[in-house]
């Protein structure tokens, strides 16, 4: 096996070799380059870069494409490492790596630097293993994403742990002793109900409702955790002894898309609502919709008043 520098009548060849790669990756949720800019990307490197094959008894089994300053001045960047699955294992690639760095060596280069797939285990720990260190992450969003129309600063959630008893001393005395070990610069609010006891938490943890929820269940029964989410969607979650038996959220997608199962779930269940609160399984139905938007509902403030009414409980 020999590696050796590609000329410009390998340029070809080198394309050839660029799409087998291509082939192996992960597809990117957008286009690769045009086929004439990849050219000249190669043409390039081939002129003023780093261009190497790897040959086997005179069949390519391998190449490098590498160019200098894309990170700084001493740097060489390699955009291609690829080697033939056959001959894996034989040190091609850590060949392919050494040669390059001899020549950036000689052009006054300090660093080899290059990117992978962070799914891609083999290969970061072929990099891990020749003393490569990660440097940086890569992130990538839809255009679309980052151009949804959302306050910059999340409103703060509003919301309050509606307990099945009337015992509102009861509810005190265990808030004393649990609040502090979830959240302790929260602070709480009892109020007592014919039927609810309702507990209102200032807390910028959106979880903390949830825990809270869940604790009061195991010691009161039920447990209601109603909010209204950034301004924007109504969550609630039922509790009985202790174990979730119902979540709703008026987009299920709001946080992001979700299997069409888990989007599914995130749906009212009237009957075990009605049996837990006693609401009119009909006017469960009618009022905790869910929909794909926050404008195919009614205003957000407006849901979550009309969800607070149909539980029997105060928003």
């Amino acid at each position: 096996m020999i590696v050796r520098r590609a000329t410009s009548a390998d340029v070809d060849l080198l394309l050839s070799l660029v799409e087998r790669l291509e082939s192996e990756l992960p597809p990117l949720p957008y286009p690769d380059d045009p086929a004439e800019l990849e050219q000249a990307k190669v043409e390039k490197m081939v002129a003023s870069g780093v261009a190497l094959l790897a040959e086997d008894e005179g069949e390519p089994v391998g190449y490098l494409l590498a160019r200098y300053g894309d990170h700084g001045p001493t740097t060489v960047y390699v955009s291609d490492l690829w080697v033939e699955a056959r001959v894996r294992g034989r040190g091609i690639g850590t060949d392919l790596l050494r040669r390059t760095a001899a020549e950036a060596a000689e052009r006054g280069s300090t660093h080899v630097v290059l990117d992978v797939d962070s799914r891609n285990a083999a290969a970061i720990g072929f990099y891990e293993r020749l003393g490569f260190e990660e440097g940086a992450k890569i992130f990538r969003v839809a255009v679309d994403a980052l151009t949804r129309e959302e306050p910059d600063a999340a409103p703060p959630d509003t919301g309050a742990v509606h307990v099945q008893t009337d015992d509102a001393a009861a509810v005190e005395r265990v808030l004393l002793q649990y609040l502090p070990r979830v959240d302790r610069n929260a602070t709480a609010t009892v109020e007592r109900g014919a039927t609810w006891t309702t507990v209102r938490v200032d807390t910028a943890d959106r979880s903390v409702l949830r825990k809270l929820g869940m604790e009061l269940s195991f010691r009161f029964g039920v447990t209601l955790v109603l909010a209204l989410e950034r301004d924007a969607v109504v969550r609630f979650v039922l509790h009985e002894r202790g174990r979730m038996v119902d979540e709703y959220l008026s987009v299920p997608d709001y946080y992001g898309p979700l299997p069409p199962g888990d989007a599914l779930a995130l749906r009212a269940n009237p009957t075990v609502v009605s049996r837990l609160t006693g609401a009119v399984p009909a006017r469960v139905r009618e009022v905790a919709r869910t929909a794909a938007s926050p404008r195919e509902l009614p205003s957000p403030r407006e849901l979550y008043e009309q969800v607070a009414d149909v539980l029997g409980v105060v928003a």
